[in-house]
């Protein structure tokens, strides 16, 4: 059976574990044909196996310099998934860790996503495409804590709409999706998790959050976040742009 992406090529960022680990898989077992996979750590990135042409690029997405050196030459879809997090109130956020969330979380969102639309704006006709901004609930309801995680994902869903608007003209369609709680890697930067999780372990420190923070009581997994991203990304979705699917199992209501 043909996949929903046979014979396309696709970006993405933060591929070496959690969502965009995930998500290449699928897009692999979906016939992409070409996918070229960055984030910064390089044991990870290498150890990634699809039966699919890749290109591993190790690096950070916040140094522009790194854009220069991919080749995103016929690019059908794009998805802006590397991100970092952490937690601390305003009144005690050291500035330097503001700066490091928001430089890979908004400022490496906005290199990859500039990359992603040059590429597939450039040519004699425009080949269009598809990217998806990976966001989170915390840009949508404010909770103590996460003012510099929250505050980055708050811009990239604006960042999703002004991209949506220029990017029409080219047929190049972007969308967001918001999150709320993904079993990944990332939670283990949060301090509370952390301790929560050498205390009983992971999976019941997952559960114990997420019956308190949900009301379907329970987080996403990487596999169900990916499986929406590749909705956003393909044909089904072809009048939606400039859109935010929140997956949140009610965390926001």
């Amino acid at each position: 059976m043909t996949g929903r992406f046979e014979g396309r090529s696709a970006l993405v960022t933060g591929a070496a574990s959690g969502i965009g680990l995930a998500l290449a898989h699928l897009l692999a077992e979906e016939g992409a044909a070409r996918l070229i996979l960055v984030d910064r750590d390089a044991a990870a990135l290498e150890a990634v196996a699809c039966d699919v042409d890749m290109i591993r690029v190790v690096g950070d997405v916040s140094d522009e310099a790194l854009w220069d050196r991919i080749d995103l030459t016929g690019l059908d879809h794009a998805v802006v998934n590397a991100g970092v997090a952490g937690a601390a109130t305003i009144a005690d956020h050291d500035f330097a860790e503001w700066r490091r969330i928001l430089s890979v979380n908004l400022d490496g969102a906005f290199l990859t996503l500039r990359a992603a639309m040059r590429a597939m704006a450039a040519g004699p006709e425009t080949r269009g495409g598809s990217i998806v901004l990976t966001a989170s609930a915390a840009g949508i309801k404010a909770e103590p804590g996460v003012a510099a995680y929250g505050c980055s994902k708050a811009a990239l869903l604006h960042l999703a709409k002004v991209a949506a608007k220029e990017g029409a003209a080219d047929r190049i369609r972007v969308n967001a999706i918001a999150p709320a709680g993904v079993e990944t890697p990332v939670w283990d930067a949060v301090p509370m998790f952390a301790a929560r999780a050498v205390e009983i372990g992971r999976d019941a420190a997952f559960a114990e959050l997420a019956a308190m923070a949900t009301p379907l009581g329970r987080y996403a997994r990487a596999d169900e976040v990916a499986a929406q991203i590749a909705f956003l990304l393909g044909d089904e979705s072809a009048l939606m742009t400039g859109a935010t699917l929140l997956a949140d199992g009610g965390y926001t209501l």
